[in-house]
């Protein structure tokens, strides 16, 4: 009996499903959103809004849908990264809803709210027809194809305030770079996972830093050299950063190298510099930063950037309320690149920590989804995707209140943009389907085809680890016997 008891494998460890928990937070995060739809509607008119009712029931059937897809098909996910994704979703439709009153003639509520179910859409569709995250790894270069592709057309189309990254065809626009970044982070994740070995440990070494040959790290610095190149031309400064630093990220990643960092930050100091000198609309843009007050010395009034900081000078610690402050003094960009500082007047330091406490929870869950797997394609991608919405909410946020110069990007979920707001819906989605995969009781199944690509990386590894020990242990032999 003993003997059969050692002998039985030990009971497998099941971890909580939690759907449950997932479910009463999104009913958390409906309440909240219709409370803040309220509460504007009494502030600015003094009565509840007469579609109340069916805004709360569309965001409500929404988060239903989305919730079925995951309880049924990433039933181990991750049960924080669709709560706060819907909950910063309908914040951002309460805040373009409170500064469209003021806009009358420019109301972009009713077209966000159908890109958020655009949004949501498409998010159930990935969740239910991605069964695994590996197979992304087989599109690796059709994605950088199809990336590629997608930030060339805009050259073909006027610029939009200073910067040809929109499409616009018959009232219809959309931002196809926005798309991009997904497809660039599949790639980076596919290329660094296949060949991480080689970038760590091949190649030259100066000083304290381990270059690696240029036949490894040539296609990927090419491919990065190419897709900066584009967006500086397209005066994209902000996602240019963006994908600079998703790329330093993830090399850093896959390497394990330190010094890739310290190259990235000289790097894009140097780059900064020189963009800021030579591209007129960046320079602009880096003399507000250096002088928001500049325009008000002149005697021309504020401008965006110093209406922004009197908005979050206005907030205080509790804020104005909602409806009440006057952030659309910003001007046209109070409801896209600005949108944050409306959230800073009417609720305060203390609304404003909570957002950012959200960004960081729906970040850091991404990084311990991508920790918890075994496949380096996981775990790139994963921090791939993370990193994106950090780098995001960073660059956004420090223009804004003034602490980078502005790049005109969007807040992610919050800011009007119906490319953004899909593209993060995707982005969740595909968080999710890798939390599952980590969090499932056989995370990494065997599927012919699937984990081929990186299974002679994990023999050599292995094999590696094996002539280690064996050459120390026949080392300590050898000393022991001398003396």
């Amino acid at each position: 009996m003993t003997a059969m008891t050692a002998d039985a494998p030990p009971p497998e460890l099941r971890l909580p499903k939690r759907r449950g928990v997932e479910f009463s937070l999104l009913v958390c995060a409906v309440l909240i959103s219709v409370y803040g739809y309220i509460d504007v509607g009494l502030a600015k008119n003094g009565a509840v809004p007469p579609d109340a009712a069916g805004y709360g029931a569309g965001l409500g059937v929404l988060a239903l849908l989305a919730h079925l897809a995951v309880r049924f098909r990433a039933p181990y996910a991750d049960p924080l990264f669709l709560p706060i994704a819907l909950l910063l979703n309908g914040l951002g439709l309460v805040l373009i809803y409170r500064l469209d009153l003021e806009t009358p003639g420019d109301r972009a509520a009713p077209a966000q709210l159908v890109w958020s179910t655009l949004g949501v859409a498409l998010f159930i569709a990935a969740v239910v027809l991605l069964r695994d995250h590996r197979l992304l790894q087989r599109y690796a270069y059709l994605s950088v194809a199809a990336a590629l592709a997608l930030m060339l057309v805009p050259i073909l189309f006027p610029a939009v305030n200073g910067a040809k990254i929109w499409i616009r065809v018959s009232g219809f626009s959309f931002q196809p770079g926005e798309f991009a970044k997904i497809l660039l982070a599949v790639f980076f994740a596919a290329y660094l996972a296949a060949n991480r070995n080689a970038l760590a440990y091949a190649g030259r070494r100066m000083w304290r830093l381990q270059f690696p040959t240029g036949r490894v790290l040539g296609p990927i610095v090419a491919i990065w050299l190419l897709s900066v190149c584009v967006l500086i031309l397209e005066r994209d400064l902000g996602t240019s950063l963006l994908f600079f630093g998703l790329f330093v990220i993830m090399l850093y990643v896959a390497t394990g190298r330190t010094g890739w960092i310290a190259v990235g930050l000289l790097l894009a100091a140097a780059g900064a510099f020189a963009v800021g000198s030579l591209e007129p609309h960046v320079h602009s843009r880096v003399e507000d930063w250096l002088n928001p007050f500049a325009s008000i010395e002149a005697g021309q009034g504020p401008g965006q950037l110093a209406q922004s900081l009197f908005a979050f000078a206005a907030g205080g610690m509790l804020g104005a309320g909602l409806g009440l402050g006057h952030s659309i003094l910003i001007g046209f960009a109070a409801k896209s690149d600005f949108i944050l500082a409306t959230a800073g007047e009417e609720l305060g330091l203390i609304g404003l920590s909570g957002i950012f406490l959200l960004y960081a929870l729906l970040v850091t869950r991404g990084y311990r989804a991508g920790l918890a797997l075994r496949d380096p394609f996981g775990r790139l991608l994963a921090t791939g995707l993370a990193s994106i919405l950090a780098l995001q909410v960073f660059v956004i946020a420090g223009g804004v209140m003034g602490l980078i110069p502005l790049t005109g990007m969007a807040m992610p979920f919050l800011a009007q943009g119906g490319s953004s707001v899909v593209t993060n819906w995707i982005i969740v989605a595909l968080l999710i389907r890798v939390s599952d995969s980590a969090r499932a009781p056989h995370p990494d199944p065997v599927e012919p085809g699937i984990i081929a690509p990186f299974l002679k990386e994990s023999v050599k590894e292995s094999v590696a680890e094996n002539v280690a020990e064996n050459v120390e242990g026949s080392l300590e032999e050898s000393l022991e016997d001398r003396r």
